[in-house]
């Protein structure tokens, strides 16, 4: 999944306004500021929506990839800083917990358990990251973890390639206990042969979009439904670069806007570089509630 690091980053940053993206199918979001001609790779935001968070190769972070923010400012993306919560191993996959007290995130830093492992970061009241802590042996193991995102409830979803699933990458879901998370399990009915990764809860829990990978190489996003505790065949996202030759990935649900998703893709146009990171509208959830 790691791509090469790409060289002077644009400097301009067009006017971004939620309301009017929501508008159309997509609209690029932070051009030169978040998009970059870099690589962007998964998106979140902050419940007031004044900062954003993702994870990029450009240059002047800790690593090879590292988390950055952004502010908002006059309905401009601005100021955008690596976090201090990266390391010289590579972050990834950032996700803000709709409360606002977590930053959770993937990193290969040394001290895990395996690989990539899934780690949370409490938000001061300047929203900056404290210390990382690894979310322990019960969530992470000897293999890879990415892509953690909180249900309301607190259950987590990530992607393992570990033991247990279907083939490769798989989405596991481990529910909140009392002081931790319980044992992880895969989720039967969306996991298939192929990579299935950057799964995101829709609709409390009534719907996952998550990313899947395609014979070209890349990664196409898919939506499945609940229903009577069993999760559907998956549907294809109705986006117009979601297609077979495609890499779009790393859906999620804005904690400022929920109607509205922010995906990590490469359209025709609007582009700024790699992957860039684009807005669209959240696709309507038909499930139920019994898979949670």
């Amino acid at each position: 999944m790691r791509t090469r690091l790409l060289l002077l980053a644009l400097t301009v940053s067009l006017p971004f306004t939620p309301a009017a993206s929501a508008l159309s199918e997509y609209g690029i979001e932070g051009m030169g500021v978040v998009s970059t001609r870099a690589d962007e790779l998964r998106a979140t935001l902050s419940a007031d929506g004044q900062r954003i968070i993702w994870a990029s190769n450009r240059e002047g972070g800790a690593g090879g990839w590292d988390l950055w923010q952004a502010h908002l400012q006059d309905k401009r993306w601005t100021q955008p800083q690596p976090l201090a919560v990266n390391s010289s191993a590579d972050e990834l996959d950032p996700f803000l917990s709709s409360d606002g007290r977590w930053l959770y995130f993937a990193s290969n830093r040394p001290g895990g358990h395996g690989g990539l492992d899934l780690y949370r970061a409490a938000l001061g009241a300047d929203g900056q990251p404290g210390t990382a802590e690894n979310l322990g042996s019960t969530v992470n193991g000897r293999q890879d973890e990415r892509s953690p995102a909180l249900a309301e409830d607190g259950g987590l979803l990530f992607s393992s390639n570990r033991r247990g699933g279907t083939g490769g990458w798989d989405l596991w879901q481990a529910r909140a206990g009392a002081a931790d998370f319980a044992a992880p399990t895969p989720l039967a009915g969306i996991n298939s042969a192929r990579d299935e990764l950057d799964g995101s809860w829709l609709g409390g829990g009534r719907g996952v979009v998550f990313a899947r990978a395609n014979a070209g190489g890349g990664a196409q996003l898919w939506l499945s439904h609940c229903r009577q505790g069993q999760w559907q065949a998956a549907t294809l996202l109705a986006l117009s670069f979601n297609s077979a030759d495609s890499d779009t990935r790393g859906a999620v649900l804005d904690n400022n806007a929920p109607g509205e998703l922010l995906v990590s893709g490469k359209a025709r146009a609007p582009r700024a570089g790699g992957l860039d990171l684009y807005r669209m509208k959240a696709p309507a959830v038909e499930g139920d509630a019994s898979c949670r």
